[in-house]
């Protein structure tokens, strides 16, 4: 009886019990929902039901599978450490958090390198960057992240694609993939940074398979460098080569590609270990240091309190922990969503002429060697007036010439203090009297100016009703013409960078 019971079990039961199985054997964590399947099936198939009752049983045993592997699926796209500390949350370092949130919406700046001690949050606000930028729209099944316009330039796969009659990148299909964040380990090699031939599969295809790398897999992404300090000589030049050509070129094992790689650069280091090399610190837009700012002894317990009641997974451990957290993700939507508008504003924005003249007198007087610092500031400014959704103006400036021209002065010299200056120069003494003609003569040059200014009408005033749309440019400047400081804010800024270690060349 029981034989004949065993014979007449389906074969979309057998199937489904195994499914079952190995889901309870894989992980602990899907055996209690292994279970009802398991005793569903049985159910189904011991008992003598009708057809329709058995349909009914494998439709919530296919349910339930599917359930678990969506479960499975959550769980293996999770982080193992969950949900990175919110930048929003962190206390201090607003010029860093300015920078980055800057570097997102501008890909041309290259990137930021952040300086600092041991626990200064550099890697933590590396991460939580990360999780403002919203996802990106790729070609389908594309390993090199490539733009269904081919805004970012195109691999050579994909050229050759096209150059043979392939379909045309508008009419191919497309998926939308979270924002990568790719690290580079210290140890990385060559190979796997940037691809190399895969040897299984070119042995099955009988012809040559490329396997790529880790900057294949970081375009249009973040590429987070810790302790770049570190790295050898030869990976560093290869991350040199990617700042400033925005490609990545293959020439090994029989293998001659090309594919885009602009990734935003976060790299942090820790000054006590070692200084960066100068070539790769100067192609790099942004340069700060964590150790600049100082905590006062109620912003460290504010930092203190925070971490220790925070928790990356699950409920936080205090009401005010939870709505700190609640709000610290409120405004990651919101800066999500301005990345977005800014990205698309960015295009268009360009900077004036007159604006281009500020910030290259501005790097003329700060003593800064090339024209990286003024391009970089350029590029700085066009980012902070997107992010605002305006025009360039006096600010955006401003605060170009504090991230980027004020870190690459080379000889900046510092204020003297008021104690030290010297006594200002007695003032001149008077002219002499002057005759009565002379006198004469004046009021009647006077009087004749005075005729002409009436006469004539004022052209700079039908100038300005002409052009309203006048470039607006800062009235001072911020450094004098010995590199010295002016402006207060520059002048705690560059104190700060200098005490810090990081902003000096």
């Amino acid at each position: 009886m029981m034989d004949r019971r065993i014979h007449r079990v389906p074969r979309w039961a057998v199937v489904c019990l195994a499914l079952a199985g190995i889901a309870s054997v894989q992980s602990f964590a899907f055996m209690p929902a292994a279970r009802p399947v398991a005793q569903t099936l049985l159910r189904a198939t011991v008992s003598d039901e009708t057809a329709e009752d058995r349909a009914r049983a494998a439709m919530e045993a296919e349910e339930s599978l599917a359930d678990m592997e969506r479960l499975k699926s959550d769980i293996s796209s999770m982080d193992l450490g969950g949900r990175p500390f919110p930048l929003s949350m962190i206390i201090g370092q607003d010029s860093i958090k300015q920078a980055l949130l800057l570097s997102s919406i501008n890909y041309r700046m290259g990137g930021v390198v952040i300086s600092g001690g041991k626990g200064t949050a550099k890697s933590v606000m590396a991460r939580a960057l990360h999780q403002l930028l919203p996802p990106i729209e790729v070609l389908k099944d594309s390993a090199f992240n490539i733009d269904p316009e081919g805004e970012f330039g195109l691999d050579d796969f994909t050229k050759t694609d096209l150059e043979s009659g392939g379909v045309p990148l508008a009419e191919r299909e497309t998926e939308v993939i979270p924002c990568p964040f790719v690290q580079v380990p210290l140890n990385v090699m060559e190979d796997r940074l940037i691809g190399s031939a895969d040897l299984e599969e070119s042995v099955k295809t009988g012809k040559t398979v490329f396997s790529p790398g880790l900057l294949a897999k970081a375009h249009r992404g973040v590429l987070y460098v810790d302790d770049i300090n570190l790295l050898d000589e030869e990976t560093a030049n290869i991350l040199l080569n990617v700042v400033n050509e925005g490609f990545v070129t293959v020439e090994r094992e029989g293998i001659s590609l090309r594919y885009p790689c602009k990734p935003l650069l976060i790299a942090t280091f820790n000054p006590d270990e070692g200084e960066l090399r100068d070539h790769l610190l100067d192609r790099i837009s942004i340069a700060l240091s964590a150790d600049a700012e100082v905590l006062d002894i109620s912003q460290r317990v504010e930092a203190v309190d925070s971490v220790i009641n925070f928790s990356s997974s699950g409920k936080q451990k205090t009401v005010e922990a939870e709505t700190a957290l609640k709000q610290a993700i409120d405004n990651e939507d919101d800066l999500k969503t301005a990345i977005i508008f800014a990205r698309e504003y960015i295009k268009d924005l360009k900077v004036a002429p007159s604006q281009i003249q500020y910030l290259c007198e501005e790097a003329i007087r700060a003593g800064c060697q090339g024209h990286r610092a003024e391009i970089f500031a350029c590029e700085v400014a066009r980012a902070a007036a997107a992010l605002e959704g305006r025009q360039v103006n006096g600010e955006d400036l401003r605060l170009a010439v504090k991230l980027a021209i004020a870190p690459r002065g080379t000889f900046v010299n510092e204020p003297m203090d008021e104690n030290d200056l010297m006594p200002p120069p007695p003032p001149p003494p008077p002219p002499p009297q002057m005759d009565e003609q002379n006198n004469d003569q004046d009021e009647d040059r006077e009087d004749e100016d005075e005729d002409e200014d009436i006469d004539e009408p004022d052209e700079d005033e039908d100038r300005e009703d002409e052009s309203p749309d006048v470039p607006d440019v800062p009235q001072e400047f911020m450094f004098d013409v010995d590199a010295t400081p002016m402006d207060p804010d520059l002048i705690e800024f560059a104190a700060r960078e200098r005490s810090g270690k990081g902003g000096g060349r």
